[in-house]
């Protein structure tokens, strides 16, 4: 059954995971809708402690009583079904919704605008978002990570637009019906939903038939899969972006400097301008163009939009720079998958200049660690070093012979380290002004940043 904001409105939503990325984003908009929010998560956090200020109720451990009174719940795929929460609401007859179908609640009455792709979702939504506030609008939008500019992930805005990352790891992106769509790219992830190759691209298929026939599709013209999608899709409006010569939206005289990048953008063959970003790497040039096409497509002015994008500055866990001491920079990035390791580090190649660069990588999932093993070796090794972490399971049982051991065996520079502080010593023991020093993963291996950090200071204290 699908549901409507009316059917929210002046009604409990029980929250189960509700400190999630993507679950308390909805959540924020939910509250900002005057609808009553509450929720539980295993453990606190600075985000719990967020949505608490803005009058969410919220439990610390998954209990039954936890959900008594509330009107709906709503979960995501990494709660798993004997969670106490989802069985007693199934008992108690209370509306269960996705996480993706309650975006689709929350975007519905709006013009909304689905950024999809394998990678650079986050950051490509982040970009349209910053730039389309700088042409005066006001988008609502719905982000998988924090907006540095803003400092949050989630927002109920006074306009006509709607901006939500979408993701596929379910394939739950196919709830959205969006207005416009972009497609980044599209590769093998994922793996334990999407058994092949040949699944992920049937799936972003499906999402692409879902855009409105009124509306559009942006997709990248560099990427092969993304490109025979976008030649096959008739229904809609389509408008490509790249370094194709024949992107509708094309990018040349490319600049990678150490931290930030630079290109001169056409539009149909006419030059409108030059995008300027405070942000590393040629993916990010890649990410920008989307955001830029989009923008276009919109019918907003070519040059507030690429002074917006002058000004965006990141989002938290990409490419972000947690501190510096002594001239050693410390980044935290959420890369893990093969292919975003290996831009991560091309970009971090650009910004130690002279410097090495040294690597704490977690693997996340012990299904994508078994897949790829191989291609995180060889993708790890563009590192002057790296140690690597035992396999973040998220919601997954263990795999026997699959370990973070099964990675560093095939590297040339690897160190197996399953100890967090004992890898924590080993790092900054190692760092010497200059380096930059990666934490890289989608686990919890961000949490080390700030402890390099403050162990760096000490060093170079005595």
């Amino acid at each position: 059954m699908k549901y409507s904001l009316n059917d929210l409105a002046g009604k409990r939503v029980h929250f189960v995971g509700i400190g999630g990325a993507g679950m308390s984003g909805l959540a924020r908009i939910m509250a900002s809708d005057g609808i009553t929010v509450t929720g539980s998560d295993v453990k606190e956090s600075s985000v719990l402690s967020g949505l608490r200020a803005i009058g969410a109720l919220i439990a610390i451990g998954h209990r039954s009583e936890n959900i008594v009174g509330a009107d709906y719940l709503v979960y995501s795929s990494a709660i798993s079904a004997d969670n106490p929460e989802l069985i007693h609401a199934t008992q108690l007859n209370i509306p269960k919704l996705s996480r993706a179908q309650a975006l689709a609640v929350l975007m519905s009455g709006s013009k909304s605008i689905a950024v999809a792709g394998t990678h650079g979702k986050t950051t490509t939504t982040s970009m349209l978002t910053v730039a389309m506030q700088n042409c005066g609008e006001d988008p609502s939008f719905a982000i998988g990570g924090t907006l540095t500019i803003s400092g949050s992930n989630a927002h109920r805005g006074a306009g006509d637009f709607f901006i939500a990352e979408a993701d596929e790891s379910d394939g739950s992106f196919i709830e959205y019906h969006p207005y416009g769509a972009i497609i980044t790219n599209i590769e093998h992830d994922h793996v334990d939903y999407f058994a092949t190759l040949q699944s992920v691209v049937d799936a972003f298929s499906a999402f692409a038939t879902t855009i409105s026939p009124e509306g559009f599709l942006v997709y990248c013209a560099d990427d092969e899969r993304t490109q025979v999608l976008g030649s096959r899709i008739t229904h809609c409006a389509k408008v490509s972006y790249g370094t194709h010569d024949l992107a509708d939206l094309h990018i040349d005289q490319i600049e990678l400097q150490p931290g930030g990048s630079r290109a001169r953008a056409l539009w149909h063959g006419r030059a409108i301008g030059n995008i300027e970003l405070q942000v590393p790497g040629h993916h990010n040039l890649l990410n920008a163009s989307a955001a830029l096409a989009t923008g276009l497509v919109l019918g907003l002015s070519a040059p507030q939009l690429l002074a917006g994008l002058a000004t965006f500055r990141g989002t938290g866990r990409r490419f972000e720079l947690k501190g510096q001491v002594q001239g050693i920079r410390v980044i935290d990035d959420y890369g893990h998958h093969p292919t975003e390791i290996l831009a991560t580090l091309s970009a971090a190649r650009r910004y130690a200049t002279d410097g090495r660069i040294l690597v704490i990588f977690q693997p996340h999932r012990y299904s994508r660690t078994r897949a790829f093993t191989n291609r995180f070796a060889a993708a790890l090794d563009l590192a002057d070093h790296a140690w690597v972490l035992e396999v973040y399971g998220a919601s997954e049982k263990p795999i026997p012979g699959v370990t973070g051991m099964s990675i560093t065996k095939l590297m040339k520079h690897g160190t197996f380290e399953p100890n967090f502080m004992a890898v924590t010593e080993a790092i900054v023991e190692e760092a010497r002004p200059g380096d930059v020093i990666l934490t890289l993963g989608a686990g919890d291996v961000s949490s080390l940043a700030p402890l390099i950090v403050e162990a760096l200071g000490k060093k170079y204290q005595e």
